[in-house]
Parts: structure tokens; sequence; C-alpha cells
């Protein structure tokens, strides 16, 4: 059973989202028992036969619905088109209407719930748009004629597409659903659009207080998308707290600020006639933590991207997403320099070999940089008047060899004139 099949419940909300009201989609999506999943669809042979043509000749065919038990079921149409390529379908991509044979008077129309391309005929009679099926007689059918076709505009990426005869309160047996693989000229070979993110080469400081990552967009098969590509972007993280995300793109060959909308960024538009021979597009990002986020620590951070096209049928289609942890930045207090007094002499003289005098002056001149009067001999950094303290550890030394020679000296005369 396909999604679609599956998800029949909620698909009478879909025609169009407005066509039915809130109230009476519960009832009118009651799904049936295995009991009422009795009727069976068929198809007849399109006429003419052949590959359909964008904006060429439509087809017709005889659509008939069966009734093989004995009380009468009630049948909803709900035509299924399954494409293939890479782009969505618009309502007017392709040609339906609807004409009763054996059947009451009849409209149709072209709904998109969760963007696909769905077909619907309902009685004229109803006014419901939708809403009301038809009462199939027991052990009886009704034949309806279908006419098919594609729009001038069905996308250049697109090829074959499979259509299905099914209904949306589930009253068709899905072993009997009829349908029919419909091929379109000139025969492509189909593709789809590849979205992802790789992590980008600026350096994050060893602190993943910025993420950077390039989001690639990449097109295969043949043809082109016939409208814009918009793209949206999320950011989450598993707490509650506040996270004041800030995200930047690398548009224009500079890093400007994204700012969200309903949680999401609007990221640049992919103008229209994007294809394989445009070669892989690329976004860079840029992801890190406002001065008002709420998380402490580090956080994984999942970055969602959503693809659509830019007008008319714009439900996304692709995407892809990133995880990766951040961690807020935090801004450090610079360290003050200790001051000296100018002409101070240090308490402990220790005369320097030219190296450390050298390395003290390199050392004087970084400011990053914070050396010590430890047991490697290095000086401490007092600014412009450095060199006092060497000087006057000089002048000491001196002092101190002048009194050693003279106490030599009176030594000397005494035990002489002893």
């Amino acid at each position: 059973m396909s999604v679609r099949t599956a998800a029949a419940i909620a698909v009478v909300a879909g025609v169009v989202t407005t066509l039915l009201p809130l109230s009476a989609t519960a009832a009118s999506a009651a799904p049936a028992t295995d009991d009422h999943r009795v009727l069976r669809t068929e198809m007849g042979t399109p006429v003419p036969n052949g590959p359909l043509t964008r904006g060429g000749v439509t087809e017709t065919f005889d659509l008939t619905v069966k009734n093989p038990t004995g009380k009468a079921v009630t049948y909803k149409p709900w035509m299924l088109l399954d494409p293939t390529g890479a782009s969505p379908l618009q309502s007017d991509d392709v040609v339906f209407k609807v004409d009763a044979v054996d059947a009451p008077a009849t409209k149709s129309q072209v709904g998109q719930q969760d963007g696909e391309w769905q077909g619907l005929f309902y009685p004229a009679a109803s006014g419901s748009e939708g809403m009301s099926g038809f009462d199939i007689p027991a052990n009886g059918k009704m034949t309806w004629k279908v006419t098919l076709g594609l729009g001038a505009n069905y996308p250049t990426n697109n090829g074959d597409f499979n259509f299905r005869a099914s209904s949306y309160n589930a009253s068709v047996d899905p072993s009997a659903v009829a349908s029919r693989v419909f091929k379109v000229d000139p025969q492509i070979k189909t593709g789809a659009l590849k979205t992802s993110f790789k992590q980008g080469s600026s350096d994050m400081g060893g602190q993943e207080q910025r993420a950077y990552y390039d989001l690639n967009y990449q097109a295969t098969g043949d043809g082109s998308f016939a409208t814009g590509l918009s793209s949206t972007l999320s950011l989450t993280h598993p707490g509650t707290e506040k996270a004041d995300f800030r995200l930047q793109a690398m548009i224009d060959g500079r890093w400007q600020d994204l700012t969200a909308k309903d949680s999401r960024y609007q990221l640049p538009e992919i103008p229209k006639g994007f294809g394989a021979a445009s070669g892989i597009r690329t976004l860079p990002l840029r992801v890190s933590l406002g001065k008002n986020t709420q998380l402490k620590k580090k956080t994984t951070i999942t970055m969602e991207v959503e693809v659509s096209l830019s007008k008319g049928n714009t439900v996304p289609f692709t995407g892809g997403y990133v995880k990766f942890p951040l961690v807020p930045i935090v801004e450090t207090e610079p360290t003050p320099t200790p001051s000296t007094t100018p002409g101070k002499t240090p308490s402990t003289t220790t005369v320097q070999p030219a190296s450390a005098t050298s390395s003290a002056a390199v050392a004087a001149g970084n400011t990053n940089v914070t050396t010590t009067g430890s047991a490697t001999g290095s000086l401490a950094d007092t600014g412009a008047n450095s060199g006092t303290g060497l000087y006057a550890g000089l002048a000491a030394a001196l002092v101190a060899l002048g009194a050693a020679a003279a106490w030599l000296g009176a030594r000397r005369r005494r035990g002489l004139s002893a």
C-alpha cells in the first residue's frame, strides 16, 4: 500500500486545502471497514493511444467502477498521479477533465494535498466540491470518460507517470485499483535534486564557537526546473533554553546576517533553469550563538534545509540536515599588567647573560606573553623602565667588589703591622 493510500483518512482536506471545511473532514474521511473495500476500478485503452507531448493532443479513456456486492457502496473518486523526475507538478501541468457516461452529471478539479497532483470529481448537483460521492448500486456500475494530457509547462526534467484510480474514502479493494503508465515524449533520463551539507574549510578555532558549512545543491538527469527554487533553513537544539542563533550566509562575496521568520531563515533563491548542466551550487553558511543565549555549555545543534518551488506548488519536496556541536562565545577580560616603581632595586640581584636579556626584550614587546622572575632566569616585564633593575644590579655588584678589595687590603696591612 502506498503512503498516500495509507493516508486516505486525511485526504478529504486536501483536494485544495481550502476546499473542505474542517467540520466536514472527519465525517467524509472516516475510513471504510474491510467490508466496504469492495469496489473495483477499470481503465479502458486511451484514445489516441500514444505518448503525451507538452501542450499537445489529449487522450481519453473510460473509467468504470463496479460494485460486486448486494448493497450500495459510496465511491469518492481519487485519481493519483505518480510522476518520475526531479520537479513537483503544478496544478495545470496535467490537463484533467471527467464527463459522465453512465453516471450522474459530474464536475472535476485538481487538488494538491501535500504537494502531490490529485484529480477529483463529484456529482455536479451536490455543489460540495469533492465532499459528496457516487452511490454505486448493488451489483451495478458507473462509467465516466476521463480526458488527460500535458500542459505546455509540464517540467522538462520530468518523464512518464503512472495514473491510478482509487478512492479517498477507502471503498476500493486495494487489489482492484486500476492504473496505467502514460508515456511522455520526448523520452528523457530522469533525475533528482540533491542537497547536502559539507563542513567548511574555515578554522573553528578549536573551541567550536562557530560552525562553518557549505550547503550544496546538485541536479541530476535531463532538463531543468521551470521555476526558481526556494530554500528555508531551521536551527534547533534538544533543550528548551533560548539559543539566540546567529546565522550568516556568504552572499555577493561577504558574510551577511539572515533573520528568522516563524523560526525559519529564508535563503537566496536559485533562479529558474537550474539543472544538471548548472553544476553544483554552493552557499557557505556560518552559525554561532549570540550574547543573549541561555545555552551555557556545548550543545548539539541540528541544521535542516527544505527546498520547494518558489511559486505555485510551494510544498517542500526535498531537503537535508546536519548535526554539529556548538558552544557559547566567551569573552575573557584582559589580564592587567603589574606595575613597578621605576628605579626600585630588586630584592634579589642576579646578573643575566646576554641571551636572557635579549629574550626578555622580545617578551616585553608582546602583550600576550606574560613573563615572571622564575628559576629559568626570565626577567619581569616592566615596560619602558625594564632596564633599571639590571643597571642597579650591576652597580651593586661593583660596590660589593670594591668593598671586598678594601677589606682584604686592610687585613693585609694589619697582618704586616703585627
